[in-house]
């Protein structure tokens, strides 16, 4: 398994359809925390609306499916989702750490 960082751009004229998806959408994410796929996640502060997420998955593929399920997704919140594989070396998230 390796680790991705998923970066989410949200559509920001759709923040009230946002607003009324997020808890499902949280849900959903404490659901893959609880399976231990999701290592985190939060929004952006101070920026463009967006998020970054840390999946646990095989591949990218495995990440994008896995994330097709997201309510944010489904409803079509998600302008543009960028995921790319992250090599934690030091802290929290490292193959050693715990």
């Amino acid at each position: 398994m390796s680790t991705f960082a998923v970066e989410y751009t949200y559509d920001a004229d759709r923040s009230e359809e946002a607003d009324q998806v997020r808890p499902e959408h949280r849900a959903f994410l404490r659901d893959l925390l609880d399976q231990g796929r999701l290592l985190a996640s939060g929004p952006w502060v101070g920026a463009a609306p967006g998020a970054l997420l840390l999946v646990v998955a095989d591949d990218t593929a495995a990440v994008e499916s896995l994330l097709d399920a997201d309510p944010f997704h489904r409803e079509g919140l998600i302008t543009r989702r960028t995921v790319r594989r992250w090599n934690p070396v030091i802290g929290p998230f490292t193959a050693d750490a715990g």
